[in-house]
């Protein structure tokens, strides 16, 4: 009996495997061997480098510049997400009084969560857009012209957000917040729904209020989900290609200066505008290997027993 159970596994198997093979790892395979190559991409003939590209990327300062800025993302864009989303999600679902046994959500929470999610209707493509007309240098932008109607801004010299080579990552970074606040905030939300309120009720009868609450209750509980929420924004952060070739200036984004540089920017340049499809893919080798090294490292550091309730 278990014989015949194999091969109609096997059946059910072969073929999204074989989809999974072909698209997503042979791809990889491809990529890594090109790696070691100087090939241009637009033709068939290269030749063998060794590790001379991955040595070029070490003395590269566009590269280390753009490494750099990924750090910068990887440590403020999952925090800040993480530590929005959770507090909107808190005051959504228990941060108000005088519902069942005194837990309840503030009012107006169904608003809130609507409102909040919506950014998740838009791409990003629409998102870049939209933020490129908030972010404008001039004073139809709307931050500049909002500025200017309350008498803080210089109508003679306005604010070039987007071409400042020091506040063109920091807009960036709201941007990829605001972005993802809402969608955590709905994922951490149908996780503290799941939390029975009789733990909350206990809580409050025991006098603790929404700090203590928060953190000595909500906060474990959701840990595990946190650490996924964590993961998943790590990996955005090394890559954010779309939101900031659209937004900034230089090919493939990364300007001014590249002041908004990051890796997979910079990939693309190599790829498309330089030729140097082997150096391109030796930066994707390394960033794969970087965001395996920093999902593993998150998952093992913030691992903790399992809380059952």
């Amino acid at each position: 009996m278990h014989r015949k159970k194999y091969p109609f596994i096997a059946g059910f198997l072969i073929l999204p495997v074989g989809l999974y093979v072909l698209l997503v790892i042979w791809p990889y395979l491809q990529t890594i061997s090109y790696s070691f190559t100087d090939w241009s991409g637009a033709s068939q003939n290269f030749n063998f480098v060794g590790l001379d590209n991955y040595k070029d990327l070490a003395s590269d300062d566009v590269f280390i510049k753009a490494l750099q800025h990924n750090a910068l993302l990887l440590v403020l864009v999952p925090t800040l997400t993480i530590l929005l989303a959770l507090f909107f999600a808190f005051m959504v679902n228990v941060g108000g009084r005088g519902g069942a046994g005194g837990v309840a959500g503030v009012k107006g929470s169904a608003f809130y969560r609507v409102i909040f999610f919506f950014p998740q209707v838009l791409s990003i493509a629409i998102l870049a857009i939209l933020f490129k007309a908030v972010y404008r240098g001039d004073d139809s932008g709307l931050i500049n012209g909002t500025l200017q109607a309350v008498g803080l801004g210089d109508k003679s010299n306005p604010t070039e957000w987007l071409n400042d080579p020091d506040l063109v990552l920091w807009c960036i970074i709201f941007v990829m917040v605001w972005a993802g606040a809402g969608f955590y905030m709905v994922l951490f939300s149908a996780a503290m729904q799941s939390i029975p309120k009789d733990i909350y009720e206990a809580a409050l009868l025991d006098g603790a209020g929404r700090f203590q609450t928060f953190f000595r209750v909500t906060l474990p509980l959701l840990w595990e989900t946190i650490q996924t929420a964590w993961v998943f924004l790590a990996i955005l952060s090394m890559d954010a290609f779309l939101l900031i070739s659209t937004l900034t200036s230089q090919d493939f984004g990364g300007g001014p200066d590249h002041s908004s540089e990051v890796i997979s920017t910079y990939l693309m340049r190599n790829f498309q505008t330089y030729s140097k499809s082997g150096y391109a893919c030796a930066m994707g080798v390394v960033m794969l290997l970087l965001t395996l090294i920093v999902s593993i490292v998150t998952l093992r550091l913030s691992r903790r027993d399992r809380i059952e309730f």
